[in-house]
């Protein structure tokens, strides 16, 4: 009987659009490079120095536009967040002071930044199970998190990990024929473990005339385990538009509650064969507590402990820090530091399922690690389009050079996979990444980012960090439900031709 071996399975083709200008510029730089010579054409006829002195002109006003760095970002851009960040800072947008002594009124410790009007509520979906809903008055959007006992790919056949990979893939499918669903978000966050959770369980099993050795043999393990040992928890942010619909008004938070409640049992239940565990919706405490610990860390075994002992009873109002500052390259809440990365490249060539997975796991160097990924899916129409025109932008870019570059043509034969693949009924959706890494020192920020240069080449991807907007990054690397690009003073559909 043949054997035959298996193969490990890759994935790829993970694909940025390409612009529409010429030589890789973008629309907005194109139209004004034609605009300049033909100006600076007609100038010739009145005034060869005229002429010069506008072509001068040109090119010092193209090159922001044109000139990239590594990470893709123009001079514009660069020149954009310095200019913001120097006004925000001048008008102490910068500074957030909470509590009884604060600016938040009423003696509450609000959220800071893109959150601070966020509003919480709490419903029950169609298994009757509790589950809290983020509301973004400024957005109009509504966000609910579902929380994962994720498996882990340890001791498991490649076989099952290609069908939860494949499963996965499907359930992201999906997202993009999901009704009022706009952005949905994957926070996977290691932190050291306290040891309290075992020490509950520990007490509530233990039987009162037990051996002596059983109860020694017990109390070694609880006082060795904790150590080193880290905790890992997982949470999947779906964030839903509450716009108007044709025909009726913009919907209230009770028409989101019961529109969301019901679409939560079959979310759940697709993701059992995600290789995401159990998986469901938290509470209203639950997410105050997640939130409440992101920002202050050295509360969480105040908060398991107070957990144990019957809940800790915290409210919205109580989930933010008591006071933060941003600084440029790092943003300090509370009692800790952290600084949050983003992903400016994409794994380039063929990954195998554990591409991530040293990103993932828990560092020594990092006290508390979070990775969130980022999804924005595109409609079936919106896909369909998108690809289309990634695939023409393609081929225009290989035609502009009269010798054929292997590149160019790799570009051409990626586009056209794509487009074929979504024919096929494939969703398309956008996504990107963030790491945040919180120490409890200013003075453990340089191991930090030591460690995180060493494992984004591993992970295949390329990092920046956020300059300028570390407090909006932190915020958005939380399982809160924001959307950036839509909280951006330039619309999103300006921001691409630039």
């Amino acid at each position: 009987m043949a054997v035959t071996e298996a193969t490990p399975r890759t994935y790829g083709n993970f694909r940025k659009p390409r612009t529409s200008g010429l030589r890789g510029l973008s629309l907005g730089a194109t139209m004004l490079l034609f605009a300049g010579l033909i100006a600076v054409v007609l100038t010739t006829l009145v005034s060869a120095y005229a002429a010069l002195a506008l072509g001068l002109v040109l090119v010092v006003a193209t090159a922001p536009l044109a000139v990239r760095d590594r990470h893709g970002r123009t001079l514009m851009q660069r020149g954009a967040v310095r200019l913001a960040w120097w006004r925000s800072t001048s008008a102490g947008g910068h500074l957030y002071r909470s509590g009884p002594t604060g600016r938040t009124g009423f003696g509450s410790c609000r959220l800071p930044g893109l959150a601070a009007e966020s509003v919480l509520t709490e419903a029950q979906d169609g298994y009757s199970r509790p589950f809290a809903m983020i509301t973004i008055p400024s957005t109009g959007h509504h966000a609910v998190v579902i929380s994962c006992d994720a498996d882990g790919a340890a001791l498991v056949d490649e076989q099952q990990v290609d069908t939860w990979v494949a499963h996965w893939g499907q359930w992201l499918s999906a997202l993009g024929a999901e009704p009022g669903l706009v952005a949905a978000s994957v926070s996977v966050e290691s932190a050291p473990d306290s040891g309290v959770r075992l020490q509950q369980e520990i007490a509530a099993n233990t039987a009162a005339g037990a051996p002596d050795l059983a109860t020694e043999m017990l109390r070694e393990v609880l006082a060795a385990y904790p150590a080193g040992s880290a905790q890992i928890a997982t949470r999947i942010t779906l964030t839903y538009s509450g716009a108007a619909r044709p025909g009726s008004p913009r919907r209230s938070v009770e028409d989101m509650a019961l529109h969301i409640g019901t679409r939560l049992p079959g979310l759940t239940a697709g993701l059992s064969m995600t290789g995401a565990g159990t998986a469901v919706p938290m509470t209203a405490t639950e997410l105050a507590e997640a939130v409440r610990v992101a920002y202050d860390p050295t509360v969480s075994t105040l908060v398991e402990e107070a957990r144990a002992a019957g809940g800790t009873g915290l409210t919205w109002d109580q989930a933010g820090p008591m006071a933060a500052q941003e600084s440029w390259d790092h943003y300090r809440h509370d009692g800790a530091y952290s600084v949050t990365w983003a992903m400016t490249e994409a794994p380039q060539g063929e990954v195998f399922s554990n591409v991530l997975t040293s990103l993932v796991q828990p560092n020594r160097d990092i006290a508390r690690k979070r990775i969130t990924l980022l999804y924005r899916p595109h409609s079936r129409a919106e896909g369909a389009r998108v690809v289309q025109q990634d695939y023409k932008n393609a081929l225009f870019n290989a035609q502009q050079s009269q010798i054929g570059q292997a590149r160019d043509d790799a570009e051409v034969s990626a586009a056209r996979r794509t487009t074929e693949e979504q024919a096929q009924g494939h969703g398309v959706i956008r996504f990107g990444m963030l790491i945040t890494a919180t120490v409890g020192s200013a003075a453990d920020l340089p191991k930090a980012a030591a460690a995180v240069d060493n494992l984004a080449p591993a992970a295949r991807i390329a990092v920046r960090p956020v300059y300028g907007s570390q407090a909006a990054a932190f915020a958005a690397a939380l399982p809160l439900g924001l959307v950036l690009p839509l909280h951006t003073a330039l619309p999103q559909t300006v921001r691409d031709v630039m």
